[in-house]
C-alpha cells in the first residue's frame, strides 16, 4: 500500500480526514447508545437482560463480521465509494429502530446499523496510513479517537434529556438525520483516491483478496494481536456502552438524566486518554509490555467494580477504566509496525474485525451471565463485571505468551 503524505497538502488531507471522522462519530454514537437506551427499551418491550445484551451486540457482529470486505472494498475501489455505498445502511437501520414495534424489528434495525458503519474507523485509520509518516501514527489515531468520540458524548447526558423530553424514538430519528448529514459530508469533502494497490500493479480479483487475509492468519503473531484485541476494547464498550446505565440505576436509584450525566464524564475522560497514550508511545521495544500491563490493570479495575459498592466507589472506578482504556489506541501502533507496508490495511481490517467482534461476544456473553446470576445466589452486574476481568486476563495471557513478532517492519 502506497504511501503519498508528499502527494496530498495539509489543506487538501485534512478536511478528508474530518469528513470521514464524522462517520465514525456516529459510529460511535450508534455503539454506546444502549446504555442510555436501555432502560426505556425494557420497560416498552420487556426486555431481559440478555435479550438487552443481545440488542447491544448486533450492532458489533455485523460491524465486525464485515471488517475484511470492507478492507477488501477499499483495497479495491476506494475509501470514499466503500464509505458511501455502506453508510446509507446506518440511516436506514435507525429510521427502521425509531419505528420498531418489537425486539425482532430492533434487532434488524441494529444489524443494519452495523452494516452502515462497518468502514467508518478503517477507512479513518487506512487514510492515516496513506497520508502520514508512520510516527505520527499513534498520535493521529488517538486524536481521530478523541474527535470521533463526540458521538459517544451524545449518547450521555443530551440523549437522555432527548429521552426524558420526548422518547427514545425521538432519539433514534435524530440519530438519523445526523447519519445522513455525515454521509452528505463525505460525498462533498472526500475525494476519490481510487484502490490502495499501487499503479500499474493487476487488478486482484475478490478470491485473491480473501486468500491475501488468509495469509495474515498464518503469520504466528497474528493470533496474540486477534486475542488482545478482541477482549481490550469490548471491554470499556461493555461497560460505557452497555451497563453502565442500567448499574446506576438499579444498583444506586439514580434516574435516566443522572446516570446520563456519569456516562458523559465517562465519555470525556475515555477521549482525552487516547491521545495522550499516542503522544507518549514508547516506541517498539517497549510497546507490547505497557499494553499487556494495562490490560490486567484494567482487569483489576472490573474486579473492584464487581466487589465494591457505593456510587462515589462505582463513578470512581469507571472513570479509571475511562482514563486506562486510551492505551488501546498503542495496540493500533503495534499492528502499524509488525506487518509490511503492502499487508498494512489488511492487517488493520483483521484487527479491527477481531475487535467488534469481541466486542458483539462479550456483550451478549455477560448478558447472559447476568441474565443467570440470580439463579446462582449473584448480583447480576457483579457476574457480568466479574466475566469481563477474566476475559481480560485471558487476553492479556494469550498476548503475552503466544508467538511474539520479529522485528518491526520498515
Amino acid at each position: 500500500m502506497p504511501s503519498t503524505p508528499a502527494a496530498n497538502s495539509t489543506r487538501a488531507v485534512w478536511p478528508m480526514l474530518l469528513a470521514l471522522t464524522a462517520a465514525f462519530a456516529m459510529s460511535q454514537a450508534f455503539r454506546t447508545l444502549a446504555a442510555i437506551l436501555g432502560p426505556p427499551l425494557q420497560a416498552e418491550f420487556g426486555l431481559s437482560a440478555q435479550q438487552l445484551g443481545l440488542f447491544a451486540a448486533t450492532f458489533h457482529f455485523a460491524f465486525g463480521a464485515l471488517q475484511l470486505f470492507m478492507g477488501i472494498g477499499m483495497d479495491l475501489h476506494g475509501l470514499r465509494r466503500t464509505v458511501l455505498t455502506a453508510f446509507p445502511f446506518a440511516v436506514l437501520g435507525a429510521a427502521l429502530s425509531a419505528m420498531a414495534t418489537g425486539n425482532g424489528m430492533l434487532l434488524v434495525g441494529q444489524f443494519l446499523i452495523g452494516i452502515g458503519c462497518a468502514p467508518a474507523f478503517l477507512a479513518c485509520t487506512l487514510f492515516i496510513a496513506q497520508n502520514f509518516p508512520a510516527e505520527r501514527f499513534a498520535m493521529l489515531s488517538g486524536l481521530i479517537i478523541m474527535l470521533g468520540g463526540v458521538g459517544m458524548l451524545a449518547t450521555g447526558t443530551p440523549l437522555a434529556w432527548l429521552i426524558e423530553a420526548s422518547s427514545w424514538r425521538m432519539g433514534m430519528w435524530v440519530l438519523a438525520g445526523c447519519s445522513l448529514a455525515a454521509w452528505a459530508l463525505v460525498w462533498w469533502k472526500v475525494h476519490d483516491q481510487g484502490p490502495t494497490a499501487p499503479p500499474g500493479a493487476p487488478r486482484e480479483s475478490l478470491g485473491q483478496a480473501l486468500r491475501s487475509f488468509g495469509a495474515l492468519f498464518l503469520m504466528p503473531h497474528t493470533w496474540g494481536i486477534v486475542a488482545m484485541s478482541s477482549v481490550n476494547y469490548a471491554a470499556f464498550l461493555s461497560l460505557r456502552g452497555l451497563w453502565l446505565g442500567p448499574m446506576l440505576i438499579e444498583r444506586h436509584g439514580l434516574g435516566l438524566v443522572a446516570s446520563g450525566h456519569v456516562a458523559l464524564l465517562v465519555s470525556v475522560v475515555s477521549l482525552v486518554s487516547p491521545p495522550l497514550f499516542g503522544r507518549f508511545d514508547p516506541g517498539p521495544l517497549t510497546r507490547r509490555r505497557r499494553i499487556t500491563a494495562c490490560t490486567l490493570w484494567i482487569a483489576g479495575l472490573f474486579v473492584l467494580l464487581a466487589v465494591v459498592r457505593g456510587l462515589a466507589a462505582d463513578v470512581l472506578l469507571a472513570v479509571l477504566v475511562a482514563a486506562v482504556s486510551g492505551y488501546m489506541v498503542l495496540q493500533y501502533a503495534d499492528v502499524r509496525a509488525v506487518y509490511p507496508p503492502a499487508m498494512i490495511g489488511r492487517a488493520l481490517a483483521v484487527f479491527t474485525m477481531a475487535m467488534f467482534l469481541g466486542v458483539a461476544l462479550m456483550q451478549w456473553v455477560t448478558g447472559w451471565v447476568a441474565s443467570r446470576a440470580p439463579a446462582w445466589g449473584i448480583e447480576p452486574f457483579t457476574a457480568a463485571l466479574l466475566a469481563i476481568a477474566a476475559a481480560l486476563v485471558a487476553g492479556a495471557a494469550a498476548y503475552a505468551w503466544l508467538p511474539q513478532p520479529p522485528a518491526p517492519a520498515t
